[in-house]
C-alpha cells in the first residue's frame, strides 16, 4: 500500500490524481482537517484530466494524522510498503524558523523512523532547490552542488536542508529513498498560497518586476518523475526537476498576458523593495501581520540561478513540458474559477 503525506496540497493532490490513475497498488492519504479534505476533492474533481474521476477518488483511503505527532501517523503506516513524503511548510519569515523545523525537520524524522520500523520498500522525499548552493567556479546548479552553511541560506531552505539530512540518515540506516529537488512548481487549484499566489497577485496587478531568475517545473511532470522514479528503484539519490529556467519578469508578463491583465512593465532597484520589506516587517510587528514580502526574500528576487535537468532527463530519457504550456493550462483554470 502507498502513503502520501501531504495529500491535500498542490503536489500532493496532484500525486494522488497520478497514483489513482497509474498505480495498481492500494493508495492511502493524510490529511489534517476536513475543510482541506474538502478542498483537496474539490481540484481532483476539476483539474483531473481523467474523465473517470469519481472512481479514480474512491481509490483513496483517508486517514486523519499529522506528520508532527507519532500516534497518528503510526495508526496511517499500518500495511504501507511505499512512501511519498509531499508535506512540508513554506515559509521565508523568520519569525516562522520553528515551525518550519517542527514540520519539515522533526516531521520528516518522524517519517524516517516509521519507515524503518515499519520496513518500508520505497520512499520518495520532495525536497526543494532552495537547499542547494554553488561552490567557487560553479554558475549552474547541479545535483553535485552542496548545500554550504556559511550561505546566505532563507530559514525554508535551512529546515528543507534538514529534512533532506534526515532522509539520508534514513538511506544510512537501510531506508531505500530517492530525493527530489524541484524549482517553482507551477500547476492550478492552489493560487493561497505558495506559487500559486502568482496569479493571484498578478490578477490584483503588479506593476513592477525584479531582475532574478530561477527554476519552473509544472506540477504534472513533477509527480510523473516522483511515481517513475519510484517505480524505477532509482534510490540513495536525488535528482533536479525543473523544466526551464526563466525570469522573473517573463514569467509576470506571460501569466499577466494569459489572464489578461496589464503586465508589468518596469524593474525595479533591490533598495527599493528592500524598503518596502522593512516597512512591512515593521508594522508586522507592531500589528501582527504577515508581510507580503519577508526581508528574507529580497535577495532571492534578484538572484540569477540556473539549475540543470540533465541527470533527470538521463536518467529516465523523460521530454519535460515546456513551460509556456504549464502556464496556459494554469491560467485556464484559473479563469474559471
Amino acid at each position: 500500500m502507498i502513503l502520501v503525506t501531504g495529500g491535500t496540497g498542490l503536489v500532493g493532490i496532484y500525486l494522488l490524481m497520478e497514483l489513482s490513475k497509474n498505480s495498481k497498488l492500494p493508495i492511502r492519504a493524510i490529511y489534517r482537517s476536513l475543510p482541506k479534505k474538502a478542498f483537496a476533492e474539490q481540484v481532483f474533481k476539476t483539474c483531473n484530466t481523467n474523465t473517470d474521476f469519481p472512481n479514480h477518488w474512491k481509490r483513496i483511503e483517508w486517514i486523519k494524522a499529522d506528520i508532527t505527532e507519532i500516534p497518528s501517523l503510526e495508526k496511517a503506516f499500518i500495511g504501507i510498503t511505499q512512501v511519498y513524503h509531499c508535506a512540508g511548510f513554506i515559509s521565508w519569515n523568520a519569525t516562522d524558523f520553528e515551525k518550519l523545523k517542527k514540520i519539515n525537520i522533526e516531521g520528516t524524522a518522524n517519517m524516517v523512523n516509521l519507515s524503518l520500523t515499519q520496513k518500508v520498500e520505497k520512499f520518495c522525499h520532495v525536497s526543494s532547490i532552495s537547499t542547494l548552493n554553488l561552490t567557487p567556479g560553479e554558475i549552474i546548479f547541479t545535483e553535485a552542488s552542496q548545500w554550504n552553511p556559511e550561505a546566505e541560506n532563507s530559514v525554508y531552505a535551512i529546515s528543507k536542508f534538514g529534512a533532506e539530512m534526515e532522509v539520508q540518515r534514513g538511506i544510512q540506516e537501510g531506508l531505500s529513498a530517492v530525493i527530489v529537488n524541484p524549482g517553482v512548481i507551477i500547476g492550478p487549484g492552489f493560487y493561497s498560497s505558495g506559487s500559486g499566489e502568482l496569479f493571484k497577485k498578478v490578477a490584483k496587478g503588479i506593476p513592477f518586476y525584479t531582475t532574478g531568475k530561477t527554476g519552473y517545473v509544472g506540477v504534472w511532470d513533477t509527480v510523473r518523475i516522483m511515481h517513475h522514479l519510484m517505480k524505477a528503484n532509482k534510490f540513495d539519490d536525488r535528482f533536479i526537476i525543473v523544466s526551464e529556467n526563466l525570469s522573473n519578469a517573463y514569467v509576470l508578463k506571460t501569466i499577466a498576458r494569459l489572464i489578461n491583465v496589464k503586465p508589468p512593465k518596469k524593474n525595479i532597484s533591490k533598495k527599493w523593495v528592500f524598503m518596502y520589506a522593512f516597512i512591512q516587517h515593521f508594522f508586522s510587528k507592531i500589528f501582527n501581520t504577515t508581510p507580503s514580502i519577508p526581508i528574507e526574500l529580497v535577495n532571492s528576487l534578484y538572484s540569477e540561478s540556473i539549475y540543470d535537468n540533465k541527470k533527470i532527463t538521463n536518467s529516465l530519457t523523460i521530454t519535460f513540458e515546456k513551460m509556456n504550456s504549464v502556464f496556459e493550462k494554469t491560467a485556464f483554470i484559473f479563469l474559471k474559477k
